[in-house]
């Protein structure tokens, strides 16, 4: 039986308008998973430690957020912020972070956390650093020639040694000498190496209590000047970049809550015996 012209057309009308609903709901549903998603980079010694997996499913839980994460050192999670890659970022070098803010890509630094550099080596201790103050440490390690193994990947923890190095009168790290190496990887391969070679290293402390029980590094310089290690989340700018907002904001929120500290200060307390990290107080 065949349909009549007006039939037909409010047949093909229907289909139409069915066909837009479903494309039109498959899109609304898209976009909201789209806001639901977040991305955060964080340095390695937050995933080294293991610290990151401890607070993502607790922020995941408490927000309805999916997170994913990408850990890498603080100067390429920087250069990922200033592409817009990602939506907030929770890493330790607070000069290229000021700098971020002040070229108008970040809004907000919040300080979240802490712990501190130590200056690790083998328990012979060639340079007899152990027990000074890191620029005298520093100049100790270069007088003998003794070797030292670099981060050298523009991370948080390779700034702060060029800084160190400042500190103790070089211009520049002694990066052409035969003593000093650059790994170009993370806190937890460079110890590896560190300990491998019996050389000194830079590292942050958290990083070195969850590797030490696989390398044969000691700590020898801890605390004193130069040494504090602040870590912070850092807010993107929404009209500069396409980024999750709310989703960072909600982030921000989290690590600077009371059960979040809660949790940081637990951190590492059974298995080490103290905590791998800080939380800073909060007005």
């Amino acid at each position: 039986m065949s349909l009549s012209m007006p039939s037909l057309m409010n047949r093909l009308l229907f289909i139409a308008l069915c066909s837009f609903l479903i494309t039109s709901t498959v899109l609304s549903a898209s976009c909201d998973n789209a806001d639901n998603d977040l991305l955060i980079v964080t340095t390695t010694s937050t995933e080294n430690s293991g610290l990151i997996d401890i607070l993502i499913p607790e922020f995941e839980k408490i927000s309805g957020y999916n997170v994913k994460v990408i850990a890498v050192g603080s100067g390429a999670a920087i250069r990922m912020g200033r592409r817009g890659d990602v939506d907030v970022l929770l890493i330790h070098a607070p000069d290229a972070e000021k700098e971020l803010i002040e070229s108008g890509l970040a809004l907000e630094r919040v300080p979240v956390m802490k712990n501190w550099f130590v200056l690790v080596g083998s328990e012979d201790d060639i340079a007899g650093i152990k027990g000074m103050e890191a620029k005298l440490a520093f100049n100790a390690i270069a007088q003998v020639g003794a070797s030292f193994v670099s981060r050298g990947d523009n991370s948080g923890t390779h700034m702060r040694e060029l800084r160190l190095w400042k500190n103790a009168g070089f211009a520049e790290a002694p990066k052409n000498e035969e003593w000093y190496v650059s790994s170009g990887q993370g806190m937890a391969a460079t110890l590896t190496i560190a300990s491998e070679k019996g050389s000194y290293t830079l590292a942050d402390r958290g990083t070195y209590l969850a590797t030490s029980s696989v390398t044969r590094l000691v700590v020898l310089v801890n605390g004193g000047e130069g040494m504090e290690n602040i870590y912070s989340v850092i807010l993107l700018n929404p009209k500069r970049l396409a980024i999750n907002n709310v989703g960072a904001s909600a982030f921000r929120d989290f690590m600077v809550s009371d059960s979040t500290r809660i949790i940081i200060r637990n951190f590492g307390v059974e298995k080490y015996g103290e905590s791998l990290f800080t939380p800073l107080v909060f007005d």
